[in-house]
């Protein structure tokens, strides 16, 4: 059995109530199950979370909910403990689970096909985990020095090189990750192991913190049209 785990707190500071804010007209959280109930490699869909309100939500767009404790619903508690309690509940009532894909509500700028896509990069490769991300072609990052000059952090500036010739980089974008309960269990980590990537549309690399994130993933949505699923 796979599984779709989504962690979706009640708190939010930067945007109050997002999870279930309507972006494109729907809960935010509800792309997120519907996008993984459309996956064809998922059997189930599952929010955690320590608010009802939220939980009522993800049941009325096909989900199953798991109530988190409290303790593990604060500002500083990882989203590992929240896919680890989640898997444990599951599998208390469903039996054993094969992989996890675990998904951040807060990233909806996503597809079903690119969850299909990532499940096929990860089976095919035989990788232990699996992040989603985008690719950086041309990215220089400076960094200040002690007298406020500045030096380059990942290029050497004198000897800058073109475009064609940067090594490939990937940037981590939180979209959503695949891996196994024991890994996460074992190594209180979703990354361990072989770990792939699958990259994603640069488009795709925002997640919604804040109010303008907000306003801008709602023009990407609907530009891209990633809300016909």
């Amino acid at each position: 059995m796979n599984v779709a785990i989504i962690p979706a707190r009640g708190g939010s500071k930067g945007l109050p109530g997002k999870n279930i804010k309507l972006f494109v007209g729907k809960p935010l959280i509800a792309w997120s199950i519907l996008q993984a109930k459309k996956c064809k490699h998922i059997d189930s869909v599952w929010v955690t979370s320590d608010s009802d309100e939220i939980l009522d939500v993800a049941c009325k767009f096909g989900a199953e909910a798991i109530k988190r404790p409290d303790e593990l619903s604060s500002d500083t508690a990882s989203s590992e403990s929240a896919w680890i309690h989640a898997i444990d509940a599951i599998q208390n009532q469903k039996g054993a689970i094969q992989y996890v894909l675990g998904m951040q509500a807060t990233s909806p700028l996503r597809q079903p096909q690119d969850l299909d896509q990532a499940f096929a990069t990860f089976l095919q490769n035989q990788y232990n985990t699996l992040f989603s991300s985008v690719e950086i072609e041309d990215f220089f990052i400076w960094q200040p020095t002690a007298d406020g000059s500045m030096t380059g952090v990942n290029h050497d500036f004198e000897n800058r090189k073109r475009r064609q010739n940067i090594e490939k980089r990937y940037l981590e974008n939180g979209s959503f990750y695949i891996f196994t309960p024991e890994q996460i269990k074992t190594k209180n980590n979703r990354l361990g192991g072989k770990i792939g990537t699958f990259p994603m549309d640069m488009h795709k690399r925002f997640q919604i913190d804040s109010h303008e994130d907000f306003v801008l993933c709602e023009a990407i949505m609907t530009s891209y049209k990633l809300d016909q699923i």
